[in-house]
């Protein structure tokens, strides 16, 4: 089949090298401008566009696709080559950029397929940008990948197909993403080997829920909050942008943590503690008080400029003694 491919980041590279691979000719590649990144801030290229270059397929990068914004020019542009390209259909792998109507209409008639999206939920659980991040904080038990039909809303077109995948407890948003754009890859090979035989569901406005983007701001540790909600909250902003508390006057990235009650704790004395009070430190972790009578045992932690550590090789040149107390949010309130 001859595709459009939108996509701009690993997840999308990932679906592209699929397609690649199983033989779709790659008539026009669209991923977002070359962005800064790096200590230098050099302009670096997307994933997606990465992988464009080394395979000499077709590039365009438009700011944007709207025909009645700032960049008007790139928008005509970008839709004069959808249009030479004359392919059978789109795939739209997170991209990054709102599709125009025009787009949509670019791309069905008799002939065409239209456009298929890749969402990393089982949607209509998880619509928006975060799926994979949300699904985890929330405490979801599974999620998994949903093949679209793109229409004009938001993640709201028909299912065409659907694969689900166990959360596992200890799981982080960087395994579950890996996981699931191979899921999600394999999934619209086999949606677009025959398309005529899908069979598109109408998603049910029930249970829907949206996935915001990612904000720094979130990143900062509620130590009031339960165990359970801190360590699926550790494990979602792994790997960005890291959850984060604050101890003496440092910015501490917490990378790892368990959920602990206090039936597990046998040598945990009564004595009133403060959320995120540090009660015991040593190679196998970091005890801290939670909300609720939980308590957290961090065993992966970065100071600033440092590297991530295991809490064994973190304790040889720094303390973290009992009696100190993590000063986020809550526990700054409760001072």
């Amino acid at each position: 089949m001859r595709l459009v491919f939108a996509g701009t980041p690993e997840f999308a590279r990932v679906a592209l090298a699929h397609l690649h691979a199983a033989g779709h000719e790659i008539a026009l590649v669209l991923t977002q401008p070359d962005r800064p990144a790096g200590r230098g801030m050099k302009l670096q290229p997307s994933a997606v566009k990465q992988f464009a270059l080394e395979q000499q397929l077709p590039i365009a990068q438009p700011t944007s696709l709207r025909q009645d914004g700032k960049f008007v020019a790139e928008a005509q542009a970008a839709q004069a080559l959808i249009a030479q390209a004359c392919a059978d259909a789109m795939v739209v792998v997170a991209y990054g950029l709102i599709l125009p109507q025009w787009v949509l209409d670019a791309m069905a008639g008799p002939g065409r397929w239209g456009c298929f999206n890749i969402h990393a939920s089982l949607l209509p659980r998880w619509r928006g940008a975060a799926p994979i991040h949300r699904a985890i904080e929330a405490g979801d038990a599974e999620t998994g990948v949903t093949i679209m039909q793109m229409d004009a809303g938001l993640d709201t077109g028909p299912m065409l197909l659907q694969a689900r995948m166990a959360i596992g407890s200890d799981a982080s948003t960087a395994q579950l993403h890996d996981a699931l754009a191979v899921l999600g890859a394999r999934l619209m090979v086999q949606a677009l080997h025959d398309p005529a035989a899908l069979r598109p569901r109408a998603q049910s406005e029930a249970g829907v829920c949206y996935a915001h983007k990612i904000d720094k701001a979130e990143a900062a540790i509620d130590w009031q909050e339960t165990a359970e909600q801190i360590a699926r909250k550790v494990r979602a902003f792994d790997p960005f942008p890291g959850a984060s508390a604050q101890l003496g006057g440092d910015t501490l990235k917490i990378w790892s943590a368990q959920a602990l009650a206090s039936s597990d704790l046998a040598d945990i004395a009564d004595a009133p503690v403060r959320p995120g009070q540090i009660l015991a430190s040593g190679p196998q972790g970091v005890l801290v008080a939670a909300g609720a009578g939980t308590y957290v045992r961090i065993s992966h932690l970065q100071r600033p400029g440092g590297k991530r550590l295991a809490v064994a090789n973190y304790l040889q040149g720094h303390t973290l003694a009992p009696g100190l107390c993590f000063e986020g949010p809550a526990a700054a309130d409760a001072a």
